[in-house]
């Protein structure tokens, strides 16, 4: 018998370093990658991946926040928080998938967006949120895996998506347990607590209907069997795409509008 989880449970599962991460999933699944680079203003924010690839002899664009693994990776990579500088660099492959009409598939994998000065200082919000307004018009199929945390603003700007998966262990919150525990209950001990308030798994955003699908992991979440997972991913994603990659762009654009209205 599989393995029950706790709401808490699982977010721990969502942040194991062990999970394949965004990177894993775009070499696994796509040919051809090639990777765009930098927002044209400031930086190249290495927290977010961007570029044009193939999918199953299907031209796509894609983008993910990406954690990391090792130490001086995650470092390099501040630990999957994008600054403004990474949702402009998403922003023009967003743009780039609209001008030759390619659909769009992300991963998530974040905390949240980075909350320090210099992000503030350079429009972290206005960012993110030219993102939500961006996607929300963009005639163009967009499909959204949730491969782990999916934390805030910092997740919902790279996820405003016709479809939206997620992995059993993943998990997509306003913000997280211990940010809740502490606002709430100025405790952050209560985190396994908050994670239960929130309803922030894949099964609770399944039943809102936030969550289109959710992938099924081993016991001991997707770090056990990446390969697998991986792979189910990929099918799924095929699944998705199908569905939607004939639909007219006035069609396909009134049901995201339903969709995200609905919620």
């Amino acid at each position: 018998m599989k393995k029950k989880y706790s709401a808490y449970e699982r977010v721990k599962l969502a942040r194991d370093a062990k999970r394949p991460g965004s990177d894993d999933y775009i070499s696994a699944l796509f040919s051809d990658f090639f990777e765009i680079h930098g927002d044209r203003a400031f930086s190249d924010d290495k927290a977010v991946i961007c570029g044009i690839a193939e999918f199953r002899g299907i031209p796509v664009s894609v983008a993910a926040t990406c954690k990391g693994r090792a130490i001086d990776e995650r470092v390099e990579r501040n630990f999957g928080m994008a600054q403004p500088d990474g949702y402009r660099k998403f922003l023009r492959c967003l743009s780039q998938a609209v001008k030759f009409n390619r659909p769009l598939i992300t991963f998530i994998d974040t905390p949240g967006a980075y909350p320090g000065k210099s992000a503030e200082e350079r429009g972290q919000g206005q960012a993110i949120a030219e993102c939500l307004y961006q996607m929300s018009a963009a005639p163009i199929p967009i499909i959204t895996v949730v491969i782990g945390e999916g934390g805030s603003g910092g997740a919902i700007a790279l996820g405003v998506a016709d479809r939206i998966i997620m992995l059993e262990n993943a998990v997509l919150s306003v913000l997280s347990p211990e940010g809740f525990a502490s606002i709430l209950w100025k405790d952050s001990s209560r985190a396994a607590e908050a994670s239960e308030v929130m309803k922030l798994t894949a099964a609770d955003l399944l039943e809102y209907k936030i969550a289109d699908c959710v992938i099924p992991e081993p016991d001991g979440g997707a770090g056990e069997t990446p390969e697998y997972v991986i792979a189910q991913v990929g099918e799924r994603i095929k699944i998705e795409l199908n569905g939607l990659i004939d639909l007219p762009p006035t069609i396909l654009l009134d049901n995201r509008y339903r969709k995200y209205r609905s919620i």
